[in-house]
C-alpha cells in the first residue's frame, strides 16, 4: 500500500533529522537549534500549512521552539500603499469564534507534522535539548471582547505567547502605525498584563507605542519580549511614517525592556535588514551589542511579510548560525541568541503562574 501524504512527510522529517545529527554538530558533538519568536503560517493565501508544511520547514534548519502566532484580527484589516489597515470592525464574538476555529486548525497541522506544543517549562528545555516544539502565540487580544475571563480560556487551548496589540483599534492601547487615542495602555490594558503575569502567559509588546511599552514594563512581574522589528539607527518611529519604519523600536525603549529581564527580536524584512542571511547576520549580533548577549533573538515574523523577507525558511535562518560560527563568535553567544534567551523569558513567564 503507497503510503498517505502524512506519512511522506513524516518520513521527510525523519530523514531530516538524521542529517542533523550526522552534519551540523558543534565540535564538542552538540548542535545549535533554533527558536524563532514570530512564524507565521496561514489556512489560505499563499503561504498554507499545505504548501510550507510546518515540520519539514523547522527540519530543514534544526528549528526546534518556534512561536505560530495566530493573527487575531486577520479578517479585518488590510493592505494599503504604505501599510496595513483596519479595513472593517468586527461584530461582538466574532473575533472570538475566528480565533477558536484557527486554534482549531493550528493544532491539527501540528500533530500531522508530529510536533508537540508547549506546555510547561520542561516543554521548553525539552525543545532547547532538540524534540521540536511550537509556542501557540496569538497577534493581538481581540478575541477578549473585553472579557478577561477569556485570557484562561486562552490558556486552556495553549496559549502561552500573547501580543498585546495588531492593526486593529481596540480596548487594549495604542499601537505603531496609527494615532495614539490612549496615551498609551487602557485601564483594561493593564488588567491584561496583570492577568497573563498570573496565568503564565509570556507577553509579547510588538506593535505597541513606546508609551504603552513603558506602562506595562512599569506593571509585569516578568521579564517581557518585542518578537519582531528592529532597532532604529537614526531619529523616531512615528505613526506616520512607512510601516517598516514606523514599527522600529528606539535604542532608549529597547534598552528598557532590556533592563527588566526581556528579549528584543529581529525581524527578517529585507528593505530594513538587508537583502541576505549574512546582513540579518551582522545586524542582529549589532542589536547583541547594544543590548547585551542575554536580550536579542530572532523574530522572523516568516510569511508575514509578502515579499519583503530575505529569509525564506529555516534553512536560511541556519544560514546566520553558520556565520556566525565562521566570524569566530563564541558558541555560548550563539545558543543564547538562536535559542535560549527565548527560552528563558517562556519559563519565568511560566513560573509566575498561580492556581486559579
Amino acid at each position: 500500500m503507497r503510503p498517505n501524504r502524512r506519512e511522506i512527510l513524516r518520513i521527510t522529517a525523519a530523514s531530516s533529522l538524521v542529517q542533523w545529527l550526522s552534519g551540523n554538530a558543534t565540535a564538542d558533538g552538540r548542535i545549535i537549534y533554533l527558536a524563532d519568536m514570530h512564524f507565521h503560517l496561514f489556512f489560505g493565501g499563499t503561504y498554507t500549512p499545505e504548501k510550507y508544511p510546518l515540520g519539514l520547514d523547522m527540519a530543514g534548519g534544526q528549528a526546534t521552539l518556534v512561536a505560530w502566532s495566530l493573527v487575531s484580527d486577520l479578517l479585518w484589516m488590510g493592505p494599503t500603499a504604505d501599510r496595513h489597515r483596519q479595513k472593517k470592525t468586527p461584530n461582538p464574538g466574532e473575533v472570538y469564534a475566528w480565533f477558536q476555529r484557527e486554534m482549531a486548525r493550528i493544532k491539527r497541522h501540528v500533530a500531522d507534522q508530529n510536533l508537540k506544543i508547549v506546555i510547561n517549562s520542561a516543554d521548553v528545555d525539552n525543545a532547547v535539548h532538540g524534540d521540536p516544539h511550537v509556542v501557540l502565540a496569538t497577534e493581538g487580544t481581540y478575541f477578549l471582547d473585553d472579557d478577561l475571563s477569556r485570557l484562561a480560556a486562552a490558556y486552556e487551548q495553549g496559549i502561552r505567547h500573547l501580543q498585546l496589540v495588531h492593526y486593529l483599534k481596540n480596548s487594549v492601547g495604542d499601537y505603531q502605525t496609527e494615532q495614539p487615542a490612549y496615551g498609551g495602555l487602557t485601564e483594561f490594558g493593564k488588567r491584561v498584563i496583570v492577568e497573563c503575569n498570573r496565568l503564565g502567559i509570556l507577553i509579547d509588546l510588538a506593535h505597541c507605542t513606546e508609551e504603552a511599552v513603558t506602562q506595562a514594563l512599569a506593571i509585569t512581574k516578568a521579564p517581557m519580549i518585542w518578537s519582531h522589528s528592529s532597532i532604529a539607527k537614526t531619529g523616531k518611529p512615528h505613526w506616520s511614517m512607512v510601516l517598516w519604519k514606523a514599527r522600529q523600536l528606539t535604542l532608549p525603549t529597547a534598552r528598557k525592556i532590556a533592563q527588566k529581564g526581556g528579549v528584543v527580536g529581529l525581524w527578517a524584512l529585507r528593505p530594513d535588514v538587508g537583502p541576505s542571511a549574512v546582513s540579518y547576520a551582522e545586524r542582529l549580533a549589532e542589536m547583541a551589542d547594544q543590548l547585551g548577549e542575554d536580550h536579542v533573538a530572532i523574530g522572523t515574523d516568516s510569511h508575514g511579510m509578502d515579499n519583503e523577507q530575505m529569509l525564506a525558511n529555516y534553512a536560511d535562518v541556519r544560514k546566520v548560525i553558520e556565520y556566525w560560527q565562521k566570524a569566530g563568535m563564541k558558541e555560548t553567544r550563539i545558543r543564547k541568541i538562536a535559542i535560549e534567551n527565548y527560552a528563558r523569558v517562556l519559563k519565568e513567564a511560566f513560573r509566575l503562574r498561580q492556581p486559579a
